[in-house]
């Protein structure tokens, strides 16, 4: 039988006998035909390991070297320990072969921006030659670009390096929260506290101008300071129910 592996890049053709029917397709090789279903499957999962997708880092070309940068977690997402990552590599002769560069931070700094803010960022080397890393704790959503100047074994190097962009907490949250709820009734909390407190002046007022309710006027500032504790406290008690429930999810 014929059986058919597509990868990301090509369409793999391959021959097994599954020792029911000997019949060979055009495409392919009477040679394969001791082929087991065993070797078969073996080809199928070596080919499937090679169709993982890449990073998503970003790449730059100067002269024969070539320049990764992105993050060692991706996507990478607010208030998580993440690091910068770059992979400073020279071809070589044959192709698809390189080298990776030590010592490439030597006189090349690396700075990271966000809108107007700049951060010099300090690099640190990896194990594996031409890897390099630096560690930080992305604060807000957005995009952050690398921005490199110097020089590599005396290539000069002036690049500024997009890489891919810092998500909220919402794209690894589970359940979601419901916080719109949560805010409907911090609302609607301190509207009743305004209202309260319009009460309270306008009792003020009544009493500043003769009203009748002098004599009653304490004990009305009394029922409404209470009402007014009240609201306060249910305030602090959902509060901490929310946080609760975050820190919970």
């Amino acid at each position: 039988m014929a059986l058919v592996v597509k990868s990301a890049n090509a369409v793999y053709y391959m021959c097994v006998d599954v020792q029911v029917q000997k019949s060979y397709p055009d495409n392919c090789s009477k040679k394969l035909s001791g082929f087991s279903i065993t070797t078969t499957v073996l080809f199928v999962l070596l080919f499937s390991i090679g169709t993982i997708p890449a990073s998503a880092h970003t790449s730059v070309d100067i002269d024969n070297m070539q320049i990764d940068v992105g993050w060692s977690i991706e996507p990478p997402v607010v208030g998580i320990r993440n690091d910068f990552v770059f992979k400073i590599i020279e071809h070589g002769e044959k192709e698809n072969t390189y080298t990776g560069i030590t010592s490439a931070f030597k006189n090349l700094e690396a700075t990271a921006m966000y809108g107007g803010a700049i951060k010099k960022i300090n690099i640190n080397s990896d194990p594996r030659p031409g890897y390099y890393f630096s560690p930080v704790i992305p604060t807000k959503t957005g995009s952050i670009v690398i921005d490199l100047k110097g020089n590599i074994n005396g290539i000069n190097v002036d690049v500024q390096i997009p890489i891919e962009d810092v998500e909220s907490t919402a794209i690894l949250d589970f359940p979601q929260r419901n916080s719109q709820t949560s805010d409907s009734e911090v609302s609607a909390l301190k509207n009743a506290i305004s209202s309260l407190q319009r009460e309270v002046s306008s009792i003020k007022v009544n009493s500043d101008e003769g009203s009748s309710i002098d004599g009653n006027y304490d004990l009305v500032i009394f029922s409404l300071s209470m009402a007014v504790a009240g609201v306060v406290l249910a305030i602090v008690a959902m509060t901490r129910r929310y946080n609760h429930v975050a820190l919970v999810n």
